[in-house]
């Protein structure tokens, strides 16, 4: 249980630390969004061990992708809330996610693939 708080608080906070140096603020929302993308990435990463670096980044952008959608629908076009928009975005879906940010994504699972692996070794 300390080990599920601690990769979420990690995922949270560094998010929000990200999105905060990006674009000068974040929503709570970004937040819980960001600690449930490190905690999935964290629980999968025994698994894809044996997987390319390139693939594991691969699937790390899918993943925070598919939250991004998913929280994006909820939060901005359910809730009305207007988080975020990428709209103006070549190749964007309902402007809750576009390539762009996927690719962001994709770069960014880079050196979170070694996070994962570090607080595996530590947290055992």
């Amino acid at each position: 249980m300390i080990d599920t708080t601690l990769i979420f608080g990690l995922g949270a906070s560094f998010y929000s630390l990200l999105e905060t140096l990006w674009r000068g603020y974040t929503h709570w929302s970004m937040a819980l969004t960001g600690g449930a993308c490190l905690l999935t990435l964290y629980r999968l990463e025994p698994m894809l061990r044996r997987r390319s670096v390139v693939r594991k980044a691969a699937l790390g952008s899918l993943i925070i992708t598919c939250y991004e959608f998913i929280v994006g629908c909820v939060v901005n076009l359910g809730l009305g809330w207007n988080v975020w928009d990428y709209s103006v975005q070549p190749l964007n879906l309902w402007g809750q996610i576009c390539l762009l940010f996927s690719t962001l994504w994709f770069l960014l699972s880079f050196p979170v693939q070694l996070l994962c692996r570090y607080l595996h070794k530590k947290l055992g």
